[in-house]
């Protein structure tokens, strides 16, 4: 975990829109512009890396069309805050395909209590070295498609919300039909809802790690509601003690038995409950009925292996 702790320790203070010569939003190997939505007005659809000079921006952008790479040119000291485009997020992806690199996203609050880093609405989307900083959301997205969704070395702190609308919003949740992919990221101190949502029958969660000591009002660390297969691996978990639902670490098909569960890979993970938890939530809680594939995982004390419900 050392590339998210050191991306955690870089500076959040950079200069408000520090300018570049032509504006800080720049087309790779073209032209610079004032506003992120000038550049991909300028774009046209097609495929481009976009990179972004260190600065805080309240401003957002809708990407219609193209594979966009949206990349800091300084990991880390490229932060958007607040501004969320359509009452969605800072950055409301609907083109073949993104990528988004290093950057920060904050302090993102709508209406309907999903104000979110990112909306994802249609193709591809990769996240790497990136942080999801106190907001109700931190990704949200992916409804009816078959898309893949990637997450690797990025952070979430203080995400989430029960108390603001009347469904909950998480850390990351998903809908897509393709397969969520999370790895050698950081889930801290929630604020309600779970961790990592996802309703798609496909995930791989591995080597990531899941702190909810600071956390306030929080559910599940993992929730498959619907069911899923694949694997999760390699993952640690330390459970608080101020949660809305302490009874369980991952839990499979809690909403519906949409997707088979059969097969359900969880190994070699490792969890606990903070110092004066007297609870004894279950490490996996099972509603599929189905054979999971619960292998050797480190328990601490009070933490019970498995429950049928």
């Amino acid at each position: 975990m050392r590339h998210i702790l050191a991306l955690a320790f870089l500076s959040l203070a950079a200069p408000v829109a520090a300018q570049t010569a032509g504006g800080p939003f720049t087309v790779q190997g073209g032209q610079s512009f004032a506003r992120l939505d000038e550049a991909l007005m300028a774009i046209r659809g097609q495929d481009a890396t976009i990179v972004i000079a260190p600065g805080t921006y309240h401003e957002c952008a809708i990407q219609q069309a193209g594979h966009i790479t949206f990349k800091a040119a300084v990991p880390g000291q490229v932060i958007f805050e607040q501004t969320a485009c359509e009452g969605k997020a800072a950055l409301v992806l609907r083109g073949t395909g993104s990528t988004v690199d290093g950057i920060v996203f904050r302090g993102f609050k709508v209406d309907d209590g999903n104000g979110a880093g990112i909306r994802i609405e249609s193709g591809p989307l990769v996240v790497r070295n990136s942080m999801f900083l106190d907001s109700q959301e931190g990704i949200i997205g992916g409804s009816g498609t078959n898309i893949p969704i990637t997450i690797d070395h990025t952070t979430f702190s203080g995400l989430g919300q029960c108390d603001q609308s009347p469904s909950c919003a998480h850390s990351v949740y998903f809908e897509t039909k393709g397969l969520v992919t999370i790895t050698n990221s950081r889930f801290e101190r929630g604020r309600g809802g779970h961790y990592v949502k996802v309703r798609g029958p496909r995930v791989s969660i591995t080597n990531n790690s899941f702190d909810d000591t600071a956390g306030h009002k929080t559910n599940y660390m993992i929730d498959l509601p619907n069911g899923a297969t694949g694997l999760i691996q390699g993952n640690t978990f330390v459970q608080g003690r101020d949660k809305e639902n302490w009874t369980g670490f991952i839990v499979v098909a809690a909403e519906v038995r949409e997707q088979s569960a059969a097969g359900l890979r969880i190994v070699g993970n490792t969890a606990s409950l903070a110092p004066g938890e007297t609870r004894s939530p279950a490490f996996v809680a099972d509603y599929s009925h189905e054979r999971l594939a619960v292998g050797d995982n480190r328990l601490g004390k009070g933490v019970r292996a498995f429950e049928t419900r």
